[in-house]
């Protein structure tokens, strides 16, 4: 909503017939284009009456030879539009109102000053364009216009209506707001211009690559997993057999295998890996030169070639690639043999030094045991007696029997001694037993006390024998010992510590797997746009530090 803005109204007196109006501070400013007219100003009357004699003309020419201030002619074109005209130039204003019968130059008794909003530029622009005729005093020009200030003709005649202020407002925020549309346009233009050059046409051709270009790649998934010998003999040893734990650093080793350089020369030479990437069917971003280096060819190979390994599962997972299904079947199965050959490899060293020391520990032990038995056999060659032990138990036998007899007959030499008349002859042939079985017995003691005590005696000698005899059935344990180390040793050497079995056997695929046209444009895309909008964001970054 516009609301036309108001001033106070001022009443002024009519200056008296060739009386000069006073002077205003507005008068003092010299015109450029007319001093003539500021030096001495007159009132309207006055100034029509010196112009010329032609005054009130119609024709422009005439109305140009009066000679007509450009205060005059201002005034008059807005009198012009006032009355709904439309001049092409300020003289054609003049033209257009005395035609009408109306004098631009006429004076008004009463002046309404109205400050407008927005000053325009050859018609009713400044405060003193609106005051100046009324009140009789010269307005000064704006820098930068020439007087007079002719309209450029116009193809269509002039119009009769009057534009209002709220229209003309109207009309320049409708050229505005075209102005912001057709920036925006640009703008948008240049974004999709830089769009198109940088993420548009990149991903069309990485699609006409995919779709087109790129050779198709047949894939072989196959899987197999690692299994530990069962032991009965370690209780520990079975408890983790079942499990992915014992065979974990195994199925690691093979992964490393079978991804290092090593198993790509060894296929290269049994199956001819570098021959087959180097056809020339197959296109330039997934070809292998000829004369390539093994590193190139390495290369090849880690992108075609992908194995995984599970821990949770204890699978290893194998998928490779070729031109050709069969190619890429006959690739996985000598893959999955040189893993099975690496994991046999792996325990080898463990099995043959397994026996190596079981041989060592039986020899050992044999030649202990002879040892034992040679110091047993020297030992009973030493003495007299073959058994110390069996000798010392007869003469305690003897000592027993002596002695038993000796109580007998001295029972039976009291008895005799115990009758009045015993018979002499009699008691005296038991006297004679008990002295014999006496002194046999002394002899028996002696000898039995000799065989005890001493370095020499049979005691010592049958403790030395009772030592050697335990250390001969040690070593004879040691020996059986180590026989059944060996033969153990040998059995697991000659059987297999590690299995690996497949669980998904390599077939040839009959569609190819690879490219994947759509998922790979998709991807090409969205990366492209992350590095644009990356790129983007940082330049207006610093473009706000910059002018910042």
């Amino acid at each position: 909503m516009i609301t036309k803005p108001k001033a106070k109204k001022f009443r002024i007196r009519r200056p008296e017939p060739g009386q000069v109006p006073p002077a205003s501070p507005q008068a003092e400013v010299p015109l450029r284009a007319a001093p003539a007219a500021v030096e001495a100003p007159t009132s309207p009357p006055a100034a029509e009456a010196a112009a010329s004699p032609k005054a009130g003309s119609t024709d422009l020419d005439a109305i140009r030879a009066e000679g007509l201030t450009g205060r005059q002619l201002r005034l008059a074109r807005r009198v012009a539009q006032k009355h709904g005209f439309e001049p092409a130039s300020d003289y054609d204003a003049v033209r257009m109102l005395r035609a009408q019968g109306i004098d631009p130059f006429q004076r008004s008794s009463m002046l309404e000053l109205v400050v407008p909003e927005t000053a325009s530029g050859a018609g009713g622009s400044g405060d003193g364009g609106g005051k100046g005729p009324e009140a009789g005093l010269p307005v000064p020009h704006s820098e930068g216009k020439g007087l007079p200030q002719p309209v450029a003709p116009r193809t269509q005649l002039p119009s009769t209506q009057t534009v209002s202020p709220a229209e003309r407002r109207a009309a320049e925020i409708t050229r505005i707001q075209q102005e912001l549309a057709k920036r925006r346009r640009k703008k948008q233009m240049m974004l999709l211009t830089r769009l198109a050059f940088f993420v548009m046409l990149p991903t069309i051709l990485a699609g006409y690559y995919f779709y087109v270009v790129a050779t198709p790649m047949y894939a072989t998934k196959s899987e197999f997993l690692i299994l530990k010998a069962e032991n009965s003999a370690s209780s520990m040893g079975s408890l983790f057999s079942g499990t992915q734990f014992a065979t974990n650093q195994d199925a690691i080793a093979v992964q490393s295998y079978l991804m290092s350089k090593d198993a790509m020369l060894r296929l290269d030479r049994d199956e001819g890996f570098k021959a087959h990437y180097q056809q020339d069917w197959i296109d330039p971003l997934q070809r292998l030169d000829v004369g390539a280096s093994n590193e190139e060819a390495y290369g090849i190979y880690k992108r075609n070639i992908e194995i995984g390994y599970d821990p949770t599962e204890g699978v290893v997972k194998m998928e490779v690639q070729a031109a050709d299904p069969e190619t890429a079947a006959r690739f996985s199965r000598a893959l999955i043999g040189y893993a099975e050959t690496r994991v046999d490899n792996l325990s080898l060293r463990k099995r043959s030094n397994a026996v190596t020391d079981a041989e060592v520990g039986l020899e050992e032990a044999e030649v202990e045991r002879q040892n034992a038995q040679e110091k047993l056999v020297r030992l009973q060659q030493q003495g007299s007696v073959i058994d110390p032990e069996g000798r010392i138990a007869s003469l305690r036998t003897q000592v027993s029997n002596v002695e038993v007899q000796l109580q007998e007959k001295r029972l039976t030499l009291q008895a005799l001694l115990d009758n009045a008349r015993p018979n002499s002859s009699r008691v005296e042939g038991a006297r004679g037993d008990v002295r014999r079985l006496e002194a046999l017995l002394e002899d028996l003691n002696a000898e039995m006390t000799s065989a005890t005590t001493g370095e020499d005696s049979l005691a010592e000698k049958a403790v030395q024998i009772q030592l050697a005899q335990a250390d001969l059935a040690t070593r004879d344990l040691m020996l059986q010992t180590a026989l059944e180390r060996l033969e153990q040793a040998r059995r697991d050497a000659e059987s297999q510590a590690r299995y690996l079995t497949t669980s998904v056997e390599p077939v040839a695929s009959q569609d190819a797997s690879y490219p994947r046209s759509f998922e790979n444009t998709i991807l090409a895309f969205l990366i492209l746009s992350g590095i644009y909008l990356m790129i983007s964001l940082t330049a207006s970054i610093l473009r706000e530090q910059v002018s910042s």
